[in-house]
């Protein structure tokens, strides 16, 4: 079995475990790197749960009983009704927001209470800038971003 069909199997056992009825496509990015699609008619919510908690525990969940099934890492990313993408786009619009504000007042801008994906969201998408930066501050829970005009 490959490890697209493995990681097929892993995740209907886990759905199946907490009661869950869904349908699963797992594609492979690029190599040990999968994303992992569950639609379900019924059940989004809880699979996503606030802010994204119970989506984010499941792709934890999913990537140590993949490394456990198959002795290997994999960077597996779990989307739930296409929550993954609407959640991009949102930061997006934060992003040009924030952007906005730098370049007309010149100051530094922050945007706190971001997860670390979160903030690589941003990050990537600021690169795409050429009058603006971004960067990182802060310890742990307290790390903000900081979006300044060059």
């Amino acid at each position: 079995m490959n490890n697209t069909d493995e990681l097929k199997q892993i995740t209907l056992e886990l759905l199946e475990k907490c009661g869950v009825v869904a349908e699963v496509e797992v594609t492979e990015r690029e190599e040990n790197s999968f994303e992992v699609d569950i639609k379900t008619e019924t059940e989004t919510g809880l699979l996503i749960g606030f802010r994204g908690e119970n989506i984010n525990a499941l792709q934890t969940v999913l990537s140590l009983m993949f490394k456990n099934k198959k002795g290997e890492w994999a960077r597996i990313i779990v989307n739930v009704g296409d929550y993954r993408q609407k959640q991009e786009d949102k930061l997006k619009v934060l992003a040009d927001q924030t952007i906005a504000r730098a370049v007309e007042t010149g100051e530094p801008q922050p945007i706190y209470n971001l997860t670390p994906s979160q903030r690589r969201v941003i990050h990537m998408y600021v690169t795409e800038r050429t009058d603006v930066e971004s960067y990182s501050e802060g310890e742990g829970d307290d790390r903000y971003i900081v979006v300044k005009s060059k």
